[in-house]
């Protein structure tokens, strides 16, 4: 019995991009490209890549920092609808992808940002990348955004609550290419139901 469903929701390839370099003092250097060859380390040459990676503060009460764990933070996937929602509330005409970086923007899927985890997302040669969950909004993209558009950078962190995307992994290797339709696949399961309970309050 198949535990993933496909939804009835298509997405396009609207933008896709990479980080070449590390972040410096806060400010993300990203550059796009027209298609993404993608291994199951994911993009070569970007520096979330790889099968494992340094534990972060976004696993803090499970790890002490810098210890291997398994990376499924290869790829930061974004909304175009919900980032131009990000940008109308900052005041900016339109959001540049790359100074959120970007790996992937999608147009076509609703409240992207909380997908439920282990949703999939599949390109037309096959490839796909596992949702692992939310992206929260961090300081980086404030700064950089700061830097490009001097005193709007401040107001990324609250305008992008809930809408600053996914984090993903490569489960089938495969290439993306602008324009692509990609196929939401998500569990069958029901929700949780705890998450009533005050545990989760």
């Amino acid at each position: 019995m198949p535990t993933l469903i496909p939804s009835s929701y298509t997405a396009r390839v609207t933008w896709l991009g990479y980080q070449p370099v590390p972040v410096e003092k806060l400010v993300i250097t990203s550059a796009p490209v027209k298609e993404m060859p993608l291994s199951f380390a994911g993009f070569a040459g970007e520096v979330h890549a790889g099968v494992t990676r340094p534990s972060c503060s976004r696993v803090m009460m499970l790890y002490k920092r810098d210890t291997e764990i398994r990376n499924v933070r290869q790829l930061c996937v974004v909304s175009a609808e919900e980032m131009a929602e990000v940008a109308a509330t900052m005041g900016l005409p339109a959001m540049d992808y790359a100074w959120v970086g970007a790996s992937l923007v999608l147009e076509g899927i609703p409240d992207l940002t909380h997908l439920p985890p282990s949703s999939r997302l599949q390109g037309p040669d096959g490839v796909t990348l596992v949702v692992d969950m939310e992206n929260l909004p961090c300081q980086e993209p404030a700064v950089t955004i700061e830097k490009a558009r001097p005193g709007q950078g401040k107001g990324f962190k609250p305008a992008a609550m809930g809408k600053r995307g996914v984090t993903a992994w490569v489960e089938r290797e495969g290439v993306l290419r602008l324009g692509d339709e990609v196929k939401l696949f998500v569990p069958a399961q029901r929700p949780w139901a705890a998450v009533r309970d005050k545990f989760m309050e």
